[in-house]
């Protein structure tokens, strides 16, 4: 199967309007409960396995939830578009069982990626607590891109050896941590990337266009993607300020591969 036409698929499947109505739902509860000061994140957003705000629930629920308009209206679009068409051509159990396993994918990718950047993080920050000091202090910050309040450090260059500065600079350093293994994920991101890979694979011909007048097929449009999010993944690995979850994006494609692979391995009539 290489290309898709559509004709008598049902505009909005069963499945696809339930995630849709889910996610528009949990998006105005939480926008309601915001407005009332009530953060529903460390409950139900996904945190680092090793944050006292991590529960199991956390790889599901996260993914109902979104952080803006334009958050949730472009993951819902992108739902819409390829959903539809997956859902058509699977039946809504297999393409629910396909958009959750690409989700929870995600998330474990996503915290498996954090685990070695945060670990990394981790000891060297027990080896600094050992060997504390300015210039240990200044090669961590920028070994690890930690953003500092310039004054801070003016105060410590007059006064290189001064104790008070070597202790705050510990209790800097355990604070930055804990922010970091605290910091909430959320989004539907990792299981509509995954759609979109599936729609690449089973339709790779197929034209979409981008800003609505350029033709790209499918197949290079989703390894376009998939480039740009790894290739963006390791640059934000390298540098503060982004807090887009890249690898959880290529964590849905990679999960989606793996199970297209199982199914098409099992029925190949579903794909070919």
């Amino acid at each position: 199967m290489t290309e898709f036409r559509p004709g008598g698929f049902q505009q909005l499947p069963v499945v696809v309007k339930n995630l849709l109505i889910i996610n528009v739902l949990v998006f105005l509860i939480q926008y309601a409960l915001g407005a009332k000061g009530i953060n529903v994140d460390d409950l139900f957003a996904l945190h680092y396995w090793q944050s006292p705000k991590f529960r199991w629930w956390q790889l599901i629920t996260h993914m109902f939830m979104h952080g803006s308009l334009t958050h949730i209206f472009f993951n819902m679009f992108a739902l819409w578009m390829f959903g539809r068409i997956l859902e058509n051509v699977w039946g809504p159990q297999r393409f629910l069982i396909f958009y959750m396993v690409c989700g929870v994918g995600a998330a474990i990718c996503h915290l498996g990626v954090l685990t070695v950047e945060y670990t990394s993080f981790h000891d060297a920050f027990i080896n600094y607590q050992m060997h504390p000091g300015l210039p240990q202090f200044m090669d961590f910050i920028k070994k690890h891109h930690v953003g500092v309040s310039p004054a801070s450090l003016t105060q410590w260059l007059a006064d290189p050896d001064s104790q008070d500065q070597i202790r705050a600079s510990k209790v800097f350093l355990n604070d930055y941590y804990m922010d970091m293994i605290n910091e909430a994920t959320i989004g539907a991101s990792g299981a509509v990337f995954g759609l979109l890979f599936a729609f690449g694979y089973l339709f790779p011909n197929t034209l979409l266009y981008l800003y609505f007048a350029i033709p790209v097929k499918a197949k290079w449009f989703v390894a376009g993607y998939a480039l740009l999010e790894l290739y963006s993944g390791i640059q934000s690995s390298n540098s503060a300020g982004d807090n887009i979850a890249h690898f959880a994006h290529l964590g849905g494609m990679l999960f989606a591969f793996i199970l297209l692979r199982i199914w098409n391995s099992k029925n190949r009539n579903h794909f070919y």
